[in-house]
């Protein structure tokens, strides 16, 4: 009913709407004063007819004229009140005529137009509003619907977040209300569409266009509001230079920051740490434990924290397991760490000598994301070779393979068979999920680490036997809720969290042994800030908590949700 209500008020306050009303109104008046006048003649032809034809012409009333007026007119006939003479039929015949355009054409066409037409707008308007509410405060303005944003909307509703689609394109906004988003219809290129959404009032703009759309986008909001935060996507540094010029508070190079972080997830040529994420003094590893002396002990038989680092959890195949005194590492075991640099340096000095390999690491697709992991791979001395089907992609020589990776002949002249590792960076998901079927197929001990477009996709890969998978959507939908979410440190892989709270009241005066923090929550507490600053890095299990305190924690989002729950004050 309120909706209802909603749309009728919206319907009636357009100026269009009452324009239209006025000239409906007019058409009714004419259609009226026709039926009046026809009424009125009416009479007098009958009277004529009845001194032309006495006897045979019967007297009518005044509201018999308005009837046979309205039943010659809508073309029902009757024919129970018909004139005698000629000029009499050649009235009735006018009559039919005048009602066959003003009630069956003109009518349902002025209805139509004036009525029934905007009310449909209306209601299309009432869903896909032009202006946000004035105490909208707070919220995350979107720019665009890709993959990106799907996955950043889908995070923001998790966290209970406000946030608005802005689309330019009427029919995209009502397509997309309709599927359930929170949308707002306006222009991207006008500064009053930023402001009708609230710019001034927002948690922050996050735009996901091209770089052209999004230069644009930056510099009205800055038109609009000077000091709120705005996320963009670019595609070089040339573009993202240009951005930051606009007013771009920050901006993401997906496709270099997807191709480092597949090169970073590339353990299968040796055995040392390699550092995802950093908090201050507190640094995050992966180490692969492929053919080194722990394979096959547990945790605690590794005795890993004399070296003073803290295992968080173990990658297997993919899938991301808690780690525990009794959790065993594997042959295919990737080891996630957290420790000082100091600490993961002592952890480098007892492993360098493992899993060594000088086999080139394979690369499947020569775009921006496989650039860019080669690239990192370079960096790091680690051999490379790429194969594209593009010849432009293709520029050493001596490295790059020009051919269908989807060809067994070219990846067996690539070193399919030879490789510690394969990174597959197409953009075509259905593609990756073939690759990884048929590198996995041939060769089950090698380290697979692919792209996805779309999150979707993410456990499709790992079923098809990647041992990692970067999602574009995740890495840029967390680039940008990491702006809104302050407590939040990183995210280091998919499905694994770094985030810092107080220690909560409930955890006072207990240690952390006693706390069940990780059997509770399966959360993992990697650092202890002091009130004067200080950083404990892997507290020992005997560390008392402390209000006051800040603890470092690691851990997916559902463990974190399921801590925030436990520990609410």
């Amino acid at each position: 009913m309120k909706t209802s209500i909603t749309h009728v008020l919206l319907f009636f306050n357009q100026r269009r709407t009452q324009r239209d009303i006025r000239s409906l109104v007019k058409f009714v008046g004419v259609l009226a004063l026709l039926i009046v006048l026809y009424s009125v003649v009416f009479h007098y032809i009958m009277e004529y007819e009845h001194r032309l034809y006495p006897g045979k012409v019967d007297d009518h009333s005044w509201i018999t004229g308005f009837y046979w007026t309205l039943t010659v007119m809508s073309t029902l006939g009757f024919g129970d009140i018909t004139f005698q003479s000629d000029l009499g039929k050649v009235f009735s015949m006018v009559v039919l005529a005048t009602g066959i355009i003003f009630l069956l054409i003109l009518l349902p066409f002025t209805i139509i137009q004036f009525f029934y037409a905007p009310w449909v707008e209306a209601q299309a308007n009432a869903r896909t509003p032009r202006q946000l509410p004035a105490e909208t405060r707070g919220h995350v303005i979107l720019t665009h619907h890709n993959a990106v944003t799907e996955a950043l909307i889908r995070k923001l509703d998790r966290s209970e977040s406000p946030y608005v689609l802005l689309v330019p394109d009427f029919e995209d906004a009502s397509r997309l209300h309709d599927m359930g988003l929170n949308v707002m219809f306006g222009a991207l290129d006008d500064p009053e569409t930023y402001r009708l959404a609230r710019t001034q009032a927002a948690a922050l703009v996050a735009t996901t266009y091209d770089d052209v759309v999004n230069t644009n986008v930056a510099f009205m909001v800055r038109q609009v509001s000077p000091e709120v935060p705005i996320a963009a996507t670019a595609t070089g540094p040339v573009a993202a230079s240009i951005l930051r010029l606009a007013g771009a508070t920050r901006v993401l190079q997906l496709g270099t920051m997807l191709g480092r972080a597949l090169a970073r997830c590339m353990v299968g040529g040796d055995a040392i740490t390699h550092v995802v994420g950093q908090l201050d003094e507190l640094r995050f590893a992966e180490a692969n434990a492929a053919r080194t002396p722990i394979t096959g002990k547990t945790l605690r038989e590794a005795r890993l924290s004399d070296l003073g680092v803290s295992v968080i959890g173990i990658w297997e195949r993919g899938v991301f397991h808690h780690a525990t005194p009794e959790t065993v590492i594997g042959e295919h075991s990737v080891l996630m760490l957290a420790g000082s640099a100091e600490q993961l340096l002592n952890y480098d000095e007892d492993f360098a000598i493992y899993n060594v390999s000088i086999k080139p690491v394979l690369i499947l697709g020569g775009g921006r994301v496989g650039s860019a992991a080669a690239e990192a791979l370079t960096l790091r001395a680690v051999n490379w070779r790429l194969v594209d089907l593009n010849p432009q992609h293709a520029s050493d020589s001596e490295r790059d393979v020009v051919g269908d990776a989807r060809d067994p002949d070219v990846l067996k002249r690539a070193g399919l068979f030879d490789a510690p590792a394969i990174i597959i960076t197409t953009h075509d998901d259905a593609l990756n999920i073939y690759l990884t079927i048929y590198c996995r197929s041939v060769r089950p001990d090698i380290q697979i680490i692919t792209r996805a477009t779309h999150e979707r996709n993410i456990d499709t890969l790992h079923r098809a036997g990647a041992d990692f998978v970067h999602s574009y959507a995740s890495m840029g939908s967390v680039g940008i809720h990491d702006m809104i979410r302050r407590d939040r440190v990183a995210t280091l892989t998919e499905g694994l969290d770094v985030f810092r709270t107080p220690v909560p009241g409930a955890l006072d005066a207990k240690t952390l042994i006693e706390s069940g923090v990780r059997e509770r929550t399966g959360c993992t507490i990697v650092a202890l800030r002091d009130a004067d600053g200080t950083l404990v890095t892997n507290p020992p299990a005997d560390t008392v908590l402390r209000e006051g305190q800040e603890m470092v924690l690691a851990g997916s989002a559902e463990s974190e949700a399921s801590f925030r729950e436990r520990y609410a004050d």
